[in-house]
């Protein structure tokens, strides 16, 4: 398993250099203006799609609700798109392609998946959290009384 300090390296020293190494190369190949315009259309567009994107999750949210279920799989597409969109702004072509592959639903929703079974699997192994219906919350015992006025 990956510690969190080598996942931070990776973060923000690794991918910004392999980012910086990208950027020099394509604008080697096409030219400087060029490059800076893939970048600034890239960025429009990217915005221009997860607005897009996300009005559309927003209404399946608001649906969701309405028919009395707890949209969570839409939340988490919802901050799928949140974070594609940041992605998309910040100038880089393997960050480009990562914003544009989280603004594809079915991209989005496999990911999405893989995301709540792992969630799962970690909550299952988990003994904190474990619900039990033979035992009840520690806010409330059973000597409680309840007094309706």
């Amino acid at each position: 398993m990956v510690s969190m300090f080598g996942r931070m390296l990776l973060l923000f020293i690794f991918i910004p250099m392999i980012e910086l190494y990208l950027l020099i190369m394509l604008g080697s190949r096409i030219g400087a203006m060029p490059t800076i315009g893939l970048i600034v259309l890239t960025g429009i567009l990217g915005a221009s799609l997860a607005r897009q994107q996300g009005l559309s999750v927003l209404s399946k949210i608001q649906r969701e609700m309405a028919s009395g279920r707890p949209p969570t799989q839409e939340l988490v597409e919802g901050a799928m798109i949140v974070v594609g969109g940041i992605v998309l702004l910040t100038p880089g072509i393997l960050t480009d392609i990562f914003g544009f592959a989280l603004l594809i639903p079915t991209f989005r929703k496999s990911l999405c998946k893989k995301i709540s079974q792992s969630f799962t699997q970690k909550m299952g192994k988990s003994s904190g959290f474990a619900y039990s219906s033979k035992h009840h919350s520690s806010f409330r015992k059973d000597s409680d009384d309840v007094i309706d006025v």
